[in-house]
């Protein structure tokens, strides 16, 4: 299933109120023992390797508003807004991310895309909006500093996610 078709289900479900299990595939089996499984609650981090950390931390703080882990009480921390969250493996050899020695890409819900995409292009930095609107939302693409693939979603009726 391609991240788009990922993240059109994940919309819906949003849409529908998402429930637990709602992606289960078939019922567990009960055992002797059927107490509640831990379930994790979000993405507490995104953590990769970067050439240059601290250029690489104040571009996506600069242009992207995610600020990184404080390093002190007074830190601004990046809190981000509930909504779906798409949670994809990808076959080593798929070719969606570009450059295909890059091992990630990270997906970024926005409100308003047009604007998104205006802000980095006036900031030097190309933006490649896909023109085409989907059921489960718009997409645009971008890049930073270190080629690491950037995917800008906004889903449909962003404002009812608010």
């Amino acid at each position: 299933m391609q991240r788009r078709e990922v993240l059109g289900v994940l919309t819906a479900a949003a849409g529908s109120a998402l429930l637990p299990g709602s992606f289960a595939i078939g019922e567990p089996t009960p055992g002797a023992n059927s107490l509640p499984k831990e379930k994790v609650t979000g993405i507490g981090g995104i953590f990769f390797r970067a050439h240059d950390p601290k250029m690489l931390a104040q571009w996506y703080q600069d242009h992207l508003g995610v600020f990184v882990t404080p390093q002190s009480k007074d830190d601004p921390v990046w809190n981000q807004q509930a909504g779906p969250t798409s949670f994809t493996p990808f076959s080593e050899k798929t070719n969606y991310f570009g450059d295909e020695t890059k091992q990630w890409m990270i997906n970024f819900r926005v409100g308003d895309l047009d604007k998104m995409a205006a802000q980095l292009e006036a900031a030097g930095i190309a933006v490649k909006v896909d023109p085409t609107t989907y059921p489960y939302g718009r997409f645009a693409r971008t890049h930073d500093p270190e080629g690491n693939p950037i995917e800008l979603w906004q889903p449909p009726n962003t404002a009812a996610m608010k």
